[in-house]
This record gives C-alpha cells, sequence and structure tokens, in this order.
C-alpha cells in the first residue's frame, strides 16, 4: 500500500504559479502517474502529507516538438494534478 501511495505522486511541482495558488487559494501541484485516477490521487496526498483534500484537478500534458542539431524529437508526455486543500491545512514544500 504504501509502495503504491508514492508511484501515484512522482513529484510536487514547484514554480512561481504553483506558489501564487498555495499562497491565495490552497492549492498544490504534483506530477503524477499517468494511470492515475482522483480519487488515487486523494488518497496518496492526504497519507503522505497528512493533509484534508477538498478537490483534485487533473491535466494530461502533451510532449512538445523539440530539434537537437538535425533531428526531430518529442519532449515526453506527463500528468499533472492540482490539489486544493481545506483551508484548515496546508504544505510545506520549501
Amino acid at each position: 500500500m504504501k509502495d503504491t501511495i508514492y508511484r501515484t505522486i512522482i513529484r510536487p511541482l514547484v514554480t512561481e504559479k504553483g506558489t501564487h495558488q498555495s499562497e491565495r487559494m490552497n492549492a498544490y501541484a504534483f506530477e503524477v502517474a499517468a494511470d492515475a485516477n482522483k480519487a488515487q490521487i486523494k488518497a496518496a496526498v492526504e497519507q503522505i502529507y497528512s493533509v484534508k483534500v477538498k478537490e483534485v484537478r487533473t491535466a494530461n500534458r502533451k510532449g512538445k516538438p523539440r530539434r537537437t542539431g538535425y533531428r526531430f524529437g518529442k519532449t515526453r508526455q506527463w500528468k499533472k494534478a492540482v490539489v486544493v486543500l481545506d483551508p484548515e491545512h496546508h504544505i510545506d514544500l520549501f
């Protein structure tokens, strides 16, 4: 069970926009496994950080085309989850 929750949440996304969302709306962004659903993400965040999750929003991010020299490639696809917490809870990521 513990191994599953750490496979669901890959890493927190610490960006300028994410910092603004965490201060204003109590929302935190994570990179999650591509096959994870909202219920699994909610359970994993609640267990890892000991908080109460109010809402989960997910988005699939497509890979962008990139060029290295004369070859073309793509960056990898990944899934992003924005987790909104109850007002009395917060996560210290810094």
